[in-house]
């Protein structure tokens, strides 16, 4: 599983990086409701072409309807919104966050236990992330409001998670990744059409290059590859990668938008794996599940 978790990670980071290069060229709600639209409709057409059943069991639509609220109207809504005043790296610092949400639910919803070890790594990975965002905050003069937005989105992606994996949704990973899109979308057109309805778009290669990637590497690819690992090894195993994004978010920032590397974001960064590494270590290993058709991509 460690492979595709990191091909996951660098799918996942550079979702901030193609972000910031469509808002060059239009407003985030439009953009993400674009996205949204676009790759839930890609998903129908395959699955129409292969014979696959569209509408799925009535039984699932309530769970595929949370999934979609909360993995994609409000964790991406909220995070398209912040993208648009904080710097790429900075937000793909926040997504380590993704863990201790995930602890934290686990603990307080489904009384779980944290082991000591879990506690510390994440205590060492916080402090990384505050290191990093204190800085950033400093050095660019970060609004406050966009880091709430990212706290708000990350804890939506937590319990959309947490929640996939206990409410045992047996659909393929490919049509639960749909219909998560077409909710989500169905939901966030209203709000984007009436707060940025009247906001200019300009229709080139920035915004077609920016969803074509945000579309095909990140809403099919890396959400496909999520579920993968979250039916494997679980919310809070497969959240826990989430802590390397910082390593290659700072990475691409530098190298794309030019973005800079300091001191506290090597410090930070530092921080954050030695959390990851402690926790993983520490991490029981997740109880197998029996498979269905649920795996077939």
């Amino acid at each position: 599983m460690t492979a595709e978790a990191i091909i996951y990670t660098i799918l996942w980071a550079s979702a901030a990086i193609a972000t910031k290069f469509g808002l060059m060229a239009g407003p985030p709600l439009m953009l993400a409701s674009f996205r949204f639209t676009f790759a839930g409709v890609f998903l129908l057409i395959i699955r129409r072409i292969t014979y696959h059943p569209l509408i799925p069991p009535r039984r699932w639509w309530r769970p595929l309807f949370i999934l979609g609220a909360l993995n994609t109207t409000v964790y991406l809504g909220a995070s398209f919104i912040a993208l648009t005043v904080i710097p790429a790296g900075l937000f793909n610092l926040f997504v380590a966050t993704n863990p201790l949400m995930v602890l934290l639910v686990e603990r307080f919803v489904l009384h779980r236990i944290i082991t000591r070890n879990q506690w510390v790594g994440l205590i060492l990975a916080t402090a990384g992330l505050a290191l990093g965002a204190g800085q950033s905050l400093w050095q660019w003069q970060t609004p406050m409001w966009s880091l709430a937005l990212i706290v708000l989105g990350q804890t939506a992606m937590a319990l959309g998670s947490v929640y996939f994996h206990v409410s045992h949704i047996d659909l393929p990973n490919i049509e639960v990744n749909m219909w998560q899109l077409l909710t989500g979308a169905t939901l966030l057109w209203p709000v984007a059409l009436g707060t940025e309805g009247t906001v200019p778009i300009h229709w080139n290669a920035q915004w077609w290059g920016a969803l074509v990637w945000l579309i095909g590497g990140v809403s099919i690819g890396a959400m496909l590859l999520w579920f993968h690992l979250l039916r494997h090894g679980g919310a809070r195993q497969a959240s826990f990668w989430l802590l390397l994004t910082p390593v290659i978010g700072y990475i691409l920032g530098w190298l794309l938008l030019h973005e800079f590397i300091t001191w506290a974001n090597i410090g930070a960064t530092l921080l954050v794996i030695g959390g990851l590494i402690l926790a993983q270590l520490s991490a029981p290993a997740a109880p197998r599940r029996k498979q269905t058709h649920s795996t077939n991509y």
